[in-house]
């Protein structure tokens, strides 16, 4: 039977073994055994015997008649095994659902379909006794609700240019106001961290949006909103904005990418 001592000498191994890949994957370089023991703290020895042993199972890759190293293949197999089962919604959902209850709010996650946004989850807050009644399968156009402005926001700028000649098109003599505020959202966007759509979606409907963009680059937004009445436009902005962006942080944090600046 392990001991409590040995369970604790396994994790440490493993804790230790962690800290090495994870030194080799932010350098800008191979590493040596002296460098790793530096960056992470760990006797030069025990990297020796950590590094050997990635080695051999595939995780780091030695430099032919040298002792520096980079990581290796197993772990883009690890990581594409990782992406196949990839779900955004499973990883969102917990957090998702935290912030519909806070702002006794709907929260919905969709994806570009066209010019609108699919909604492939929708979530109501249990306390709430009036919500949105938005199911999955429904639209949201892009250039109106606060989840597709805040997918158009956060394109790289010549997606966003052709997504804007897109909705020009549509929206023919109406482009010349819709213009204006596609570009405040965008401003909004960079400024806060999200948008906006204050009875514009849906006269009754107040909403607040962010995106979010999937380990293999695949581009989601969120909509918080609700009853106008009930979710007025300034507690939206003071209250729920707030609750909104430590979502938006959270779920980035567990996908492992860093959240628009605010």
């Amino acid at each position: 039977m392990t001991s409590s001592t040995d369970q604790g000498g396994e994790v440490s191994a493993l804790a230790r073994g962690l800290a090495v890949l994870k030194a080799v994957g932010d350098a800008s370089g191979p590493l040596s055994n002296r460098e790793l023991a530096e960056l992470t703290g760990i006797p030069k020895p025990t990297v020796s015997r950590l590094a050997a042993t990635l080695v051999a199972s595939g995780y780091l890759r030695q430099a032919p008649e040298s002792e520096r190293f980079s990581l290796g293949p197993a772990l883009l197999d690890m990581s594409n095994r990782f992406l196949r089962h990839f779900d955004l919604r499973t990883l969102a959902r917990p957090h998702l659902l935290a912030l519909a209850e806070f702002a006794g709010a709907s929260v919905h996650l969709g994806v570009r379909d066209g010019l609108d946004m699919l909604i492939i989850d929708s979530m109501r807050p249990r306390t709430a006794i009036i919500s949105s009644r938005i199911e999955v399968g429904a639209r949201m156009t892009i250039a109106t609700s606060a989840s597709g402005r805040a997918y158009l926001a956060a394109l790289p700028a010549d997606e966003q240019r052709e997504l804007m000649a897109q909705i020009r098109q549509e929206s023919g003599e109406n482009w010349a106001a819709l213009e204006l505020r596609l570009m405040a959202a965008v401003e909004e966007y960079a400024r806060m961290g999200y948008c906006s759509s204050f009875g514009e979606w849906h006269p009754h409907i107040h909403a607040l949006g962010f995106a979010l963009r999937g380990p293999r680059g695949e581009r989601y937004s969120v909509s918080c909103g609700g009853p106008a009445y009930l979710l007025p436009r300034e507690a939206m902005v003071g209250r729920v904005a707030p609750k909104l962006l430590e979502t938006v942080q959270k779920i980035n944090a567990e996908l492992g990418v860093a959240s628009p600046a605010a």
